[in-house]
């Protein structure tokens, strides 16, 4: 397991990133190794969220995104897939007290369409319970898909009417799950794939990209600071000089 480092140290550079998106890759081969069933792996990678999270608040990081479950992935084993809902609703109504006393902001981003019940309920009251918390803000994207995002929003602009000339790239981005949200200046894939995954497709299109081979149970302060540390030797163009 990695180990952590005893305390933070600042980054060399000043420029930390004020919205990270990540990729949590690596639950199921890290369960695999420790020759643990992959639930196992998925519950280690939930526990994660919360320390991370508290690294990123005090790096100073304002905006941190998960990429929790996605639309691809009501495709795994019918029992797989039960166990992970159940993993997210045992840790969201356990969780969601201590976040709340420590000012984080819970959002979810993606479809509620065909999420059990119990975690419809739990999700939503997370959200309206910490609705109003200014520290840190945590995006979990869950039942998420990017082209999913995208259709979702050319319909909504079709069934309001708007017309061909009223559509823009802001008309778009007005219409997406994330709509007043910042885009994402980092994004961390972890367990070594360096691929998006229709993980935030629209919103990443100038984010810089960072992979390591960590996998997400052991993902610690030590990894997020290689990450920003690796972000604040960029130089971010946006297209331009």
């Amino acid at each position: 397991m990695v180990a952590e480092s005893p305390a933070y140290v600042e980054p060399s550079s000043s420029a930390i990133p004020q919205h990270i998106a990540i990729i949590m890759d690596g639950n199921g081969r890290w369960a695999q190794r420790r020759h643990l069933p992959r639930l196992a792996g998925h519950r280690a990678g939930v526990r994660n969220i919360h320390r991370i999270a508290n690294a990123c608040f005090d790096r100073g990081v304002r905006m941190l995104t998960v990429y929790a479950f996605s639309t691809e992935n009501w495709g795994r084993p019918a029992q797989e897939v039960s166990g992970l809902m159940t993993i997210f609703a045992e840790a969201t109504e356990r969780e969601t007290r201590n976040l709340h006393q420590k000012g984080v902001c819970v959002r979810h981003v993606g479809s509620m369409e065909g999420v059990p019940v119990h975690l419809r309920r739990a999700i939503e009251n997370a959200v309206t319970l910490t609705h109003d918390n200014p520290n840190l803000m945590l995006n979990v994207a869950f039942n998420y898909g990017g082209r999913a995002e995208i259709v979702d929003a050319v319909k909504r602009i079709v069934s309001d009417g708007l017309s061909a000339d009223e559509i823009s790239e802001e008309t778009i981005n007005g219409y997406l799950y994330t709509a007043d949200l910042p885009d994402p200046d980092l994004v961390i894939r972890t367990a070594g794939e360096m691929r998006l995954s229709n993980f935030l497709i629209w919103q990443a299109a100038y984010s810089e990209y960072y992979s390591t081979p960590t996998y997400w149970p052991e993902f610690g302060e030590r990894d997020l600071d290689e990450a920003i540390e690796s972000y604040a030797r960029r130089h971010r163009k946006f297209g331009k000089l």
